[in-house]
């Protein structure tokens, strides 16, 4: 995959930069193709992020993704690749994405990638109130 798709991620200023918030997105229709076999791999990525300046626009988002569906790759490489670009192109405090495969073989296989900025936490979980 050429560097040209990640550079054309389109990103937009977070509007509570002084916030710790997760966004997910869900993307059902990620295509790329198997380098042995040359035929089609299909998974549902799984997008989550915690924004530190940039989010990301979503439609540049999908045309980024789209852009994979005829480079072949094996799962563990593309998840990753995809994760890079991302991570690079808006500088999250926090990243992950889950690409989970569709069966092939007999086999399901999910590939999880992180990403952390140097530093960053994530903060305590709040805990409910007791019930009175």
């Amino acid at each position: 995959m050429s560097s040209n798709a990640a550079d054309s991620l389109e990103l937009f200023d977070n509007p509570n930069p002084d916030r710790d918030y997760t966004i997910h997105i869900r993307i059902p229709e990620f295509t790329c193709l198997c380098p042995k076999t040359g035929q089609p791999d299909f998974a549902t990525l799984y997008l989550d992020y915690v924004p530190d300046k940039r989010c990301i626009e979503l439609k540049s988002l999908k045309i980024y993704i789209g852009s994979y569906r005829d480079q072949g790759a094996f799962h563990e490489a593309v998840t990753n690749r995809i994760l890079d670009d991302l991570a690079g192109a808006c500088q999250p405090r926090y990243m992950r994405l889950t690409a989970e495969f569709n069966v092939r073989g007999g086999l399901y296989t999910s590939v999880v990638a992180e990403h952390r900025a140097p530093g960053w936490q994530a903060p305590a979980p709040v805990r409910p109130a007791a019930p009175r």
